[in-house]
């Protein structure tokens, strides 16, 4: 009687069949490889530009402050912590849609999403209720926040009517220094065209610094224009 030939799948030795521990090494090699061009480091080796003030501030006017005041640790010299931009809206009371707009234009002037302020306290003589929208914040840090005091300084203040210089008198007590917008049109990113209302906002440069003669001494020296200073405000193109 003829045998059957027994039928098996392992391919016999020295075939040419490659190593599948070396393959599967060259496979995890080139998964790794990939993930590393195509993951979220992808071009982490590229230097992120830093913002031309704050580069400004740490070669220029670091050293001055450090030696008009005398100071012998650098941790003590002052510097920007935040801005805040605020804006309220007393009209939302009865046109919710006017806080929408408001919010748009923040968010196109600061590059930051706002936040939504709500009443505290009801009014009923302003018609108001607790919880009601009627304003809107954003807090700048970081990179943005050396941006935003940039633009502000050297291309949104010289857009501002019968501009005579910056009140000296803005100050808390406490190194942090206030001042008030008439209109939002003074940003080059808001399109006059697209404008429904002109509305004011408030802006506080919170420093780390306690005393308000550091905190004016660093602000005029970042090209802040207070009233009485000589020095030209310059328009960069």
């Amino acid at each position: 009687m003829a045998t059957k030939e027994k039928k098996t799948d392992k391919p016999a030795k020295g075939a040419g069949v490659p190593n599948q521990a070396k393959q599967s090494k060259a496979a995890k090699g080139e998964k790794k490889g990939a993930e590393i061009k195509q993951g979220p480091h992808a071009g982490a080796e590229l230097p992120i530009p830093s913002p031309r003030l704050k580069d400004y501030y740490k070669k220029t006017v670091r050293p001055r402050l450090m030696e008009q005041f005398g100071l012998k640790n650098v941790h003590q010299i002052p510097t920007v912590e935040k801005i805040v931009v605020n804006c309220g809206v007393g009209e939302a009371i009865k046109n919710p849609k006017v806080l929408d707009r408001v919010v748009e234009e923040l968010a196109i002037i600061t590059g930051q999403r706002p936040v939504r302020r709500k009443a505290k306290k009801s009014i009923a003589n302003f018609g108001l209720r607790e919880g009601q929208e009627i304003g809107a914040a954003v807090t700048l840090r970081g990179a943005r926040m050396w941006e935003f005091l940039d633009r502000f300084i050297t291309v949104a203040i010289p857009r501002i009517r019968d501009f005579r210089g910056i009140n000296t008198r803005s100050f808390d007590g406490r190194g942090n220094y206030s001042l008030g917008v008439k209109e939002q049109m003074i940003f080059p990113e808001i399109n006059y065209d697209m404008v429904e209302q002109i509305h004011g906002m408030d802006i506080t440069f919170v420093t780390t610094t306690s005393k308000d003669d550091m905190a004016l001494a660093l602000l005029r020296e970042l090209g802040m224009p207070f009233r009485g200073d000589d020095k030209p405000i310059i328009v960069q193109s």
